[in-house]
């Protein structure tokens, strides 16, 4: 019988894949053509019950994708970084992203839906409706007055990460770097301790996983929020900037936080590369390491789908019942099990959120 645990999870970028296929998109999020690694239809079969969908706004630099691909897969690397991007050429993007939102639920027939408390999402899965929360991954479309936020707030936006790794006027992010940890630079700037405080005070999560540790722990002075890194694994397994130290996931776990497992082979596997060729003994392992160091009500899924290479065993969608099995084999039991699939992202968003 197929494993029916439902997953919450932290993290994916199938809105930009959905903005990418113009007159295409019905295909992709409705009718399931199986191109990327999610779609609802595969959602629905597969125990997707709801999680984070990012709002990026893409640099406008042509990337060499293939041969990034390339130099991430013959590691050392060290990619340099895309330039910052302002405010006011980033508005125009997030605004149609958040189109593209909108258009994900009203042609679902009412099977997808944006959440904007915890009490949405638990009436969403109860239901068997895959719940959608609205997240910013970088703050490039919030000004400098930070009005932006606010509007963005009663749109939907539930969380915001100051970077996607690029600068911007709020912090500095970590490039993509391995081996290295995530002490790469200055952190955040006046206008982002400005950001941190006006998120508490609307009780917008903030996510940390592309964000320096300078600026980690920058946050962590002047939060008053539990630390959250939705999508980063353990930087002692395997040594990307983008993985987090074993006292970065102490500190999650003494605020009440949450770190997101991440599925990208580039963050998971010890050697670094990006090559889906790997079993999943490196998952089970970041997944004990994170345990030890956070705990077992302080981890989750954060899985960056459509936005990474991930595990051949796991793929797409359609392999999340893969990883439930092998944290069974772990010996995980099943309270356990259901607290990393959704159960610590719900308690840590009624805590965060409020109600």
């Amino acid at each position: 019988m197929p494993d029916r645990t439902r997953v919450f999870d932290g993290h994916n970028d199938i809105v930009l894949k959905i903005a990418a296929a113009g007159d295409k998109r019905d295909r992709l999020w409705l009718h399931g053509e199986g191109a990327g690694h999610l779609d609802l239809p595969r959602m629905l079969a597969h125990g997707f019950a709801g999680g984070f969908f990012a709002v990026y706004i893409p640099s406008p630099e042509t990337a060499d994708l293939h041969a990034m691909e390339q130099q991430m897969d013959n590691p050392p690397y060290d990619l340099p970084l895309p330039d910052l991007i302002d405010h006011k050429a980033a508005q125009p993007v997030a605004v149609e992203m958040l189109g593209h939102l909108l258009w994900m639920e009203r042609a679902s027939g009412g099977k997808f839906r944006w959440c904007r408390t915890v009490a949405d999402i638990r009436a969403a899965m109860a239901a068997g409706v895959v719940a959608g929360v609205i997240h910013f991954e970088g703050a490039e479309a919030i000004g400098p007055d930070l009005d932006a936020l606010h509007l963005f707030h009663a749109m939907g936006l539930r969380s915001v990460g100051p970077v996607w790794s690029r600068p911007t006027i709020f912090a500095h992010g970590v490039p993509f770097r391995f081996p290295s940890t995530g002490d790469t630079g200055p952190g955040l700037t006046p206008l982002g301790r400005d950001l941190v405080h006006e998120c508490n005070a609307l009780r917008i999560m903030l996510d940390l996983s592309h964000l320096n540790e300078a600026g980690f722990w920058e946050v962590a002075k002047l939060s008053d929020a539990p630390l959250v890194a939705t999508h980063s694994n353990a930087n002692a397994v395997c040594a990307s900037s983008r993985n987090l130290t074993d006292r970065q996931l102490s500190a999650i776990r003494d605020t009440g936080g949450i770190a997101g497992l991440n599925f990208a082979t580039c963050f998971l596997r010890p050697d670094g590369r990006e090559s889906a060729d790997m079993t999943l003994d490196p998952v089970k392992r970041h997944v004990e390491h994170m345990l030890k160091l956070a705990g077992e009500d302080h981890v989750a899924i954060g899985s960056d789908y459509d936005g990474a290479t991930t595990p051949r065993d796991i793929g797409g969608v359609e392999g999340l019942p893969v990883l439930i099995s092998a944290m069974r084999e772990m010996g995980l039991g099943a309270g356990l099990v259901d607290k990393i699939a959704h159960g610590n992202w719900l308690r840590l968003l009624e805590r965060t959120w409020g109600g």
